[in-house]
């Protein structure tokens, strides 16, 4: 959804029910002044947006792709993922890292298989 600027942004309709997710509020190589929302122990390297999606879909979570750019660093080429939020913002960001662990361990065992 554009704003009449050509903004991405959140519709009304969905406030408080949706929720942006940047790939770097997962990623464990971001530390938390860079942006990353989850602690340590529970994010993964460099999450991919069609990772995210992935996981998101698993989860029920209706995900929806952007084209926008993120605040912090606005010279970089992004995209965001809107998902619908399960309990808090924290425990949806943390749901998203683990199934994410889970689609890579996978991944990991059918390349070895």
């Amino acid at each position: 959804m554009k704003s009449s600027e050509g903004v991405a942004c959140v519709s009304k309709e969905y406030k408080g029910r949706r929720i942006v997710v940047w790939p770097v509020y997962l990623d464990a190589s971001a530390s938390r002044s860079e942006g990353r929302k989850i602690p340590l122990r529970d994010a993964v390297r460099k999450p991919r947006v069609e990772e995210i999606v992935e996981a998101a879909k698993r989860l029920g979570l209706n995900p929806e792709v952007e084209e926008a750019r993120y605040p912090r660093s606005w010279w970089e080429n992004t995209r965001r993922i809107l998902v619908d939020k399960m309990g808090s913002k924290l425990s949806t960001l943390k749901a998203l890292a683990l199934e994410i662990r889970k689609i890579r361990e996978e991944k990991r065992r059918l390349r070895y298989t």
